[in-house]
């Protein structure tokens, strides 16, 4: 999973927002760098938070919707345009053109008229008699300053004519590029709103860190059915960040679901108002807020076997899943507790207490598909998977610190750590 993600993006409203340069939080820093390394990284550029982020996408759809009414809009505007300077001949402007059209088509015909008449003045000058050529000459000159009169005013009325023509043309071409304006507004704000998504999108995925640990404390690696058994769990935030820290824990039997019922488990902050650790529900039985670095907290545990348990091995899960104010996923390494469970009335001496090992749920079944091998999926090497022996006994799942796998044991669904897979993975994917 890459968690080193940069992206920038400016949110349009109506046509333009003011302009925002987002960045993902860098990554929770690895084993191999310094907190302070980290820190100085974070301080070379300006950091946007979830909160801001999801802001930045709800403005950038805002946005585009207002981009895409406008474009609507400003399609039927330019069509109204269009039609009205065609055919509406109470458009000023197509208006105008028609009168500079009718009057440059009068001024044509009168200067043909007069073009007529100067012929005409010519034809009876060179006819005429001595005694009437005086009075044809006059006629010729008139005709022939009417003629140069009505040329200019041809001339003067083609203009006008060519004048309204091009104020059509240029509300035409205004028309369409305002239309194009609004074209490439949505455009870019639909590409303001794919990028803003893109960094919502991507502060969602889950980040993980190995600095945020859950742990066991007390828990004994054999334990006596019909006592009980308190230890602690400790939650221990590592890293540099404040985080809101949802523990997650899980205890069950290593068997099917129908055997579950020998087990209670319950939890407490204080060691008092002990209440009951629901293994229906998510797993996450309380919030621990603002969780500053370097600080830890507490939870209690209670785990309660029936007497009539059965030689059993039971397991337990425990992870740190959080939240930030730049990632709404922070998921630390899940652990996974192996224990044995003796019959009621066993002597379980003195104990060592159980120890982690790690549980590789990075690529895990997605919810709803099988694993590859049918109904069982196949351990990880050095496992076991998990079954119900002939004897009726509780089924053993090998040695510790090895993945629970999703297996079908006497009609029942063997669920082990894959339930958990199931509500860690629908953290990433949920977030707001």
């Amino acid at each position: 999973m890459n968690l080193s993600r940069t992206f920038a993006f400016a949110a349009a409203s109506a046509l333009t927002l003011p302009a925002l340069a987002l960045t993902t939080a860098p990554a929770f820093a690895d084993t191999n760098t310094s907190s302070q390394e980290s820190q100085e990284s974070q301080g070379s550029q300006e950091r946007l938070t979830y909160a801001e982020l999801k802001k930045a996408a709800d403005d950038a759809d805002t946005a585009y919707e207002k981009a895409a009414a406008a474009k609507k809009d400003g399609l039927e505007t330019v069509r109204a345009t269009l039609d009205a300077l065609e055919n509406d001949d109470t458009n000023p402007l197509r208006a105008a053109y028609l009168a500079a059209d009718k009057a440059a088509t009068k001024a044509t015909a009168d200067r043909e008229a007069a073009d007529r008449a100067v012929t005409e003045a010519e034809t009876k000058l060179k006819d005429a008699a001595d005694a009437d050529k005086p009075a044809a000459e006059q006629e010729l000159a008139t005709a022939r300053t009417t003629a140069e009169q009505a040329a200019a005013a041809e001339k003067d009325a083609k203009e006008a004519r060519d004048e309204a023509d091009t104020a059509v043309d240029d509300a035409r071409v205004a028309a369409t590029r305002a239309y194009g304006v609004l074209s490439q507004a949505e455009k870019d704000a639909a590409e303001r709103k794919k990028k803003a998504h893109e960094a919502l999108d991507a502060a969602k995925e889950c980040v993980r860190t190995d600095k945020l640990t859950v742990l066991a404390d007390g828990l004994p690696q054999k334990v006596v059915a019909g006592a009980a058994t308190d230890f602690t769990v400790t939650v221990a935030n590592g890293t540099d960040r404040t985080l809101t820290v949802q523990p997650l824990v899980m205890f069950r039997l290593d068997a099917t679901n129908d055997k579950q019922h020998y087990l209670k488990a319950e939890w407490s902050r204080d060691g008092s108002a002990w209440k009951d650790l629901d293994a229906a529900q998510d797993h996450h039985p309380t919030t621990i807020d603002a969780m500053k670095p370097g600080t830890s907290a507490d939870l209690h545990l209670r785990l309660t076997f029936a007497k009539d348990t059965p030689a059993s091995k039971a397991f337990g899960l425990l992870a740190g899943d959080a939240s930030d104010a730049y990632n709404p996923c922070v998921l630390g390494p899940m652990k996974r507790y192996d224990f044995s469970v003796l019959t009621a009335g066993s002597d379980a001496g003195d104990p060592a207490e159980s120890k982690p090992g790690t549980v590789p749920d990075d690529d895990r079944t997605e919810p709803g598909t099988t694993p590859q091998g049918g109904a069982s999926s196949s351990p990880a090497p050095g496992t076991a998977t998990g079954s119900e022996d002939k004897d009726g006994d509780l089924a053993s799942t090998g040695t510790s610190g090895t993945p629970t796998t999703l297996a079908v044991a006497g009609g029942a669904l063997v669920l082990g750590a894959a339930a958990v897979f199931v509500t860690r993975r629908r953290r990433g994917g949920s977030a707001g």
